[in-house]
């Protein structure tokens, strides 16, 4: 498989699973202002949307979109316990997490990359996100991760987004839950090999 990154990126969920799946891929970096690869190809022949991430299947096929990228890699190593198992109550929590991570984290923190967005307009969506990570404080309480006491694809999800609030100096001191959570999966071996070879981290 291909997985197609660009460092830091949302890109950065999917490379922790496949890490913590522990499947073979490759990693092909994206530039994606430019819409190009490292060897100079056209990003939109691969994924016309010219967006990351993208993940290139041995058939062929390209599967986009980080949510379903991410259930398809742990469904192709279930012994890893990503996700659980299909048609479950618990697979359809995992979803929840995942649509609520995606359609109300994920598109609140876009506005606060837009450089054409002045500081009053980047201050509204900053105080709609902080709401909505002080609900996943509240349930993180009493539990290691999203689902209880298994990590699963959707943390490495959240966790890419924490990232990006350490980037924007995000205050999380009125969350303890969600400080003790992002420093418990970042400490994951799998997670920190992921950072390393994006070149997030320096390598020891």
């Amino acid at each position: 498989m291909k997985l197609y990154y660009s460092p830091g990126a949302c890109s950065l969920s999917p490379h922790i699973a496949l890490l913590e799946a522990d499947l073979p891929y490759e990693l092909v970096k994206v530039d994606i202002r430019a819409k190009k690869l490292e060897n100079g190809e056209d990003y939109l022949k691969v994924n016309p949307k010219g967006q990351v991430p993208a993940l290139g299947l041995d058939s062929g096929e390209i599967v986009t979109e980080g949510p379903v990228i991410v259930q398809m890699i742990a469904d192709k190593a279930p012994a890893k316990a990503l996700a659980p198992a299909r048609d479950s109550s618990e697979r359809y929590k995992l979803l929840e997490w995942l649509n609520f991570l995606t359609s109300e984290v994920h598109k609140s923190f876009g506005p606060l990359f837009a450089p054409a967005l002045n500081d009053d307009a980047k201050a509204f969506f900053k105080d709609r996100l902080m709401g909505k990570l002080k609900h996943i404080d509240s349930q993180l309480a009493g539990r290691d991760y999203l689902m209880g006491k298994q990590f699963s694809v959707a943390d490495g999800y959240l966790f890419t987004m924490l990232t990006w609030g350490d980037r924007m100096k995000f205050d999380l001191s009125a969350m303890p839950h969600l400080t003790a959570y992002k420093a418990r999966v970042a400490a994951r071996p799998k997670v920190q090999e992921a950072l390393k070879k994006e070149g997030l981290i320096q390598a020891a």
